[in-house]
């Protein structure tokens, strides 16, 4: 029988209504629960697909294909259950659909408002895709408590409680507990008024979690209890962490889950095994070296927009027993003031570093940035990690200035001569269109979600996977164009990776160099603490190499 718990924030955005959602569905996975978790956002966005990175931060993408809120991949890290397109629905979702289905006539003339319609919707999608195997639904419902359009989502779970039952449903409110310096002391007032807003609504919070830099004393505890009408013990503290992957750990010393289990009147199958959590934090505070890597992009400014990244290269860092010092390069830093390539600036910022990585992004700003930093890493033979776009610039780098193709470049730039990319048809492996969601307002259709990818056996790619099949997950709607590619291997850049059929290079490498791999699809989002992926894992030991080698030159010259 499944057990439903909505956690809902308070007081203000950002607070991590994802990573608790997360690390609570950890932390009953670790006494050998089964869990699911959702998201609903209250944007009217239908998705996340076509929002500015520096306002939304990352899509990321599942293996079904669809575009989601980045909360989705924290969901996937700590459980690693993968998430599907029914785990995460907007505001612009349900109007959607029930706008369709009025103009089907479903609703056979009736008048049409958003209680029950929109309220219904919302119900019947928090059930999509929930087996009956699965012991805890987590639904997280983006937004702050008292945003008008996050009224919808709260009267459907209100509404879904009464359905199921109190037993079956609790709800979990985080809040913020500021600490004033002036007064010496934590307010719990903020928490207080959140928690009418939610009353106001018709729900009670089950349990208050409290984010604070600090531990809550025991009368702002009971403050809070009283003056949220709940018990004590439900009033737990959710304090501020040097690292997201210790949140399970810090859950189960407050006894968070055994709160949920007595709310629910159950008994724990056993006792949490956090084993593996405790290993993987305790490597990461006590790395042996630093290991120097820069990130060459567009979205520099918000790091949240390569949240995936990020996490990926943590991952690996303990795998490898260091700590990537990542370094934001903004590509456009890299250029002169009329657009163009620096040399003197690409090498000034990247001279130290001991590996480069491009990631994908669109439009033409900042590309000569880019192309700098690829042909830097290609020169002074730096480890270098290209993903989607930074694959495609790799193939077009080396076309002008290892071919002499000075008129290569991408479909996407309208001034292109030679299209090395070029926008992507409706391919097709054998019987199956490989297109799955078009998007006719910006020209063309994408490519998304997990595929199959062959690779060529002997190259470094077959190498840092140790298979010859592997499947990723795609987000984008240019391919290179491997017709134009002929001289390339003859002259040092090989495509290692292939889709299933031959049509479409999914990967790239420089045989001679020590470290040059590029490909079409995005590994970060397939990257977990306990199961690093294996390219970011082969780039982080390719880059802990080369400075390690850099610092035995240096000795041996001094």
């Amino acid at each position: 029988m499944t057990r439903y718990i909505f956690v809902t924030g308070g007081v203000m955005s950002s607070l991590g209504k994802g990573i608790a959602a997360s690390g609570l569905a950890a932390l009953l996975q670790s006494r050998d629960y089964k869990v699911q978790l959702k998201k609903l956002d209250p944007y009217l966005n239908v998705d996340p697909g076509t929002m500015n990175p520096n306002q939304h931060g990352e899509v990321y993408v599942t293996n079904d294909g669809a575009e989601t809120d980045l909360d989705l991949g924290h969901y996937e890290r700590f459980t690693g259950v993968a998430a599907q397109q029914c785990d995460s629905f907007s505001s612009g979702q349900i109007y959607s659909d029930v706008i369709a289905q009025e103009r089907r006539g479903d609703y056979l003339g009736a008048t049409i408002q958003v209680i029950p319609h929109i309220t219904d919707r919302i119900k019947e999608v928090i059930l999509l895709g929930v087996n009956d195997d699965v012991d805890f639904l987590i639904c997280e419902v983006g937004g702050t408590v008292g945003d008008i359009e996050g009224l919808p989502f709260l009267e459907a779970i209100r509404q879904f409680t009464n359905d199921v039952g109190r037993s079956r449903a609790c709800h979990i409110h985080l809040t913020y507990i500021p600490y004033l310096p002036s007064a010496r002391e934590l307010k719990t007032k903020p928490s207080q008024h959140a928690v009418k807003e939610l009353l106001h609504v018709g729900i009670q919070p089950d349990i208050l979690l409290c984010r604070c830099d600090r531990p809550i004393p025991e009368e702002s505890r009971e403050k809070l209890a009283l003056f949220c009408n709940m018990n004590k013990a439900n009033v737990i503290e959710a304090l501020d962490v040097d690292t997201i992957y210790s949140v399970p750990l810090n859950y189960a010393k407050a006894e968070f889950d055994l709160q949920i289990f007595k709310l629910f009147g159950m008994t724990p199958k056993q006792e949490p095994d956090l084993s593996k959590w405790s290993t993987f934090v305790t490597k990461w505070r006590a790395p042996q070296k630093n290991v120097q890597i820069a990130v060459v992009g567009k979205y520099t400014d918000v790091r949240d927009a390569y949240k995936s990244i990020i996490e990926s290269f943590i991952h690996s860092g303990v795998a490898h027993g260091v700590n990537v010092c990542v370094h934001w390069i903004a590509a456009e830093s890299l250029e002169t003031k009329t657009g163009q390539s620096c040399p003197e600036k690409t090498a000034a910022a990247l001279k130290d570093m001991a590996g480069i990585l491009v990631p994908g992004g669109y439009g033409n700003r900042g590309i000569q940035g880019k192309f700098a930093a690829i042909k830097y890493a290609r020169e002074m033979r730096i480890p270098f990690m290209g993903i989607c776009l930074g694959m495609q610039l790799a193939v077009i780098e080396f076309a002008r200035n290892v071919l002499g193709l000075t008129q290569a470049g991408t479909a996407e730039h309208k001034d292109t001569q030679l299209k090395l990319v070029d926008l992507m048809k409706t391919w097709t492996q054998g019987d199956t269109v490989i297109s799955r969601t078009e998007h006719d307002n910006l020209g063309g259709t994408m490519r998304l979600g997990q595929y199959p990818c062959t690779l060529t056996p002997g190259t470094l790619a077959h190498k840092v996977y140790g298979s010859l099949h592997i499947n990723e997950r795609h987000r984008h709607r240019y391919e290179v164009n491997k017709d134009l590619m002929g001289a390339f291997a003859e002259n040092g850049l090989i495509i290692s990776g292939y889709s299933p059929d031959g049509k479409l290079p999914e990967m790239i490498e420089i045989p001679d160099h020590p470290w040059f791999l590029a490909m079409q699809f995005h590994p970060e989002f397939q990257s977990y603490p306990f199961n690093a992926h294996p390219v970011f894992q082969g780039f982080v030991g390719a880059a802990v190499l080369y400075e390690t080698q850099n610092m035995l030159n240096k000795e041996g010259t001094q």
